[in-house]
């Protein structure tokens, strides 16, 4: 994985976390909370799938199908898993 491809991946991920703070709402402590989540989401997905040779979606060295799976998954587990806390 090339150093372009690492940015590109983080700036996806953040995109993906900052979206999802947009649908969800919250203040500046959830928006970290799902930019920490979509940053081990995406890059957990994306080297899973290498790790299991499986491409979905190729973005040069950059899985993007699986890593955009994987933030995806791991942000709505977040959600699912937060429910508890009281704001």
């Amino acid at each position: 994985m090339t150093f372009p491809s690492i940015l590109l991946g983080f700036v996806i991920a953040s995109l993906y976390g900052a979206l999802f703070h947009l649908w969800r709402g919250g203040g500046a402590k959830h928006l970290g909370l799902y930019l920490l989540l979509a940053w081990l989401g995406f890059f957990s997905g994306h080297f899973l799938a290498a790790w299991r040779n499986l491409v979905f979606i190729p973005l040069g060295s950059l899985n993007l199908g699986f890593g955009s799976l994987g933030a995806i998954f791991v942000l709505f587990a977040g959600l699912w898993l937060s429910k508890g806390d009281a704001d």
